[in-house]
């Protein structure tokens, strides 16, 4: 009974002083984070405006912190094709979006704000008679999907080798034990309720990589400080991306019964396909527009959950601004907040991520229909 006593106060002390640790390091970053990319307005007001949109946005080099008022950051590889001509230099070129280099800047304003743009003059005025700009750079979340795309070949590759080793009847150990019950969680779950048990097989790779590369990306977006931070899945091109490699995947593997259901539905009234073809019509625009609520709503959940977090971390200085006391009176609310947002967006990580595998899963099932399958 003491040991059991003892061993429950001692998970809640370890409990409680990880919560602190985390909350300390969200507000460490939040602080760096405020000071970054247009934190503070001409007048040296902070902007909370430009700090959410400014974390939400991708970028061409990965801010870690400030050191006074000088930040550091890693520089990423420029890709430029401009008039046949290939143009390739680290984006500290730029010196942070503040001078322009080899005729190059990064626009301050307009509808291609915060992208290279071919440039007249070091005050970076954009140039419009610019011929077409191909920009191929390795921006932020592209060197955070490399990041997470390494860690997961990385992981399963390691745990597939452990279970050619032992078999699949040796007892699951470390990280082998906490992926095995989320592999037959999708196998089971998803694959094989909406598929059916005679193609789910088929799809369970595809299924399995888009189920870990969205999970694995969702978690790295909620740590703040690198690999982590970077907005991937809330990129509306990468979730148009994942939705399409949906969409031609079902498209590819349907059968002759998918495109029966769409042009000649069953149990459908014979005025309805004739003469005014309005089910077709339906069923075809529905195709499309699968995939696009896919990639809206990947997108939508995981930015407005961003922008939630960094609104709390905001407040705190939008209100010091006004006044020093409101700032530190509001601090310890916005912090408890802050810590309660971030355990919603694990689950949301999850949530998310079995969502749009589930929906990929049901478009399969749809695709490849069996007789007795519902």
């Amino acid at each position: 009974m003491l040991l059991r006593c003892g061993e429950s106060l001692i998970f809640r002390c370890f409990r409680k002083i990880i919560v602190l640790v985390f909350s300390g390091v969200l507000m460490l970053s939040a602080t760096n984070a405020s000071a970054a990319g247009g934190g503070h307005d001409e007048d040296g007001k902070f902007n909370a405006g430009d700090v959410i949109i400014g974390h939400i946005l991708d970028s061409y080099d990965w801010h870690i912190m400030d050191i006074g008022s000088t930040p550091v950051s890693i520089p990423l590889p420029v890709l430029l094709m401009y008039e046949g001509r290939f143009y390739f230099f680290l984006s500290s070129r730029f010196h942070h979006g503040h001078i322009a280099y080899k005729g190059f800047g990064i626009a301050r304003e307009g509808p291609k704000k915060g992208r290279i743009v071919k440039v007249l003059d070091e005050e970076l005025t954009p140039d419009p008679q610019a011929s077409f700009l191909l920009d191929l750079s390795i921006t932020k979340n592209v060197f955070s999907v490399f990041i997470s795309g390494f860690l997961i070949c990385v992981i399963f590759i390691s745990v597939g080798r452990r279970y050619q080793r032992g078999g699949s009847q040796e007892v699951p150990r470390g990280l082998q034990s906490f992926l095995e019950p989320i592999i037959l969680f999708v196998r089971d779950e998803i694959a094989l309720s909406a598929i059916g048990e005679k193609h789910h097989q088929r799809f369970l790779p595809y299924l399995l990589t888009l189920f870990f590369f969205i999970f694995f990306n969702n978690l790295l977006g909620l740590v703040p400080f690198f690999p982590g931070g970077a907005n991937v899945t809330g990129n509306i091109s990468v979730t148009l991306v994942l939705a399409l490699f949906t969409f031609f995947t079902t498209q590819l593997f349907s059968t002759k019964g998918y495109w029966t259901h769409i042009f000649n539905t069953p149990g459908v009234p014979v005025w309805l396909k004739l003469p005014l073809p309005l089910m077709p019509i339906i069923e075809i625009v529905g195709v499309f527009i699968k995939p696009f609520v896919l990639m809206v709503r990947l997108f939508a959940n995981i930015t407005a959950g961003h922008m939630i977090i960094l609104g709390f971390v905001s407040l705190i200085f939008v209100l010091g601004s006004v006044a020093s006391v409101m700032g530190f009176v509001i601090s310890p609310l916005s912090l408890v907040f802050l810590v309660f947002m971030n355990f919603i967006e694990l689950l949301v990580a999850f949530l998310q991520a079995y969502v749009f595998t589930l929906f990929s899963a049901l478009f399969f099932g749809m695709a490849v229909p069996e007789e007795h399958h519902h």
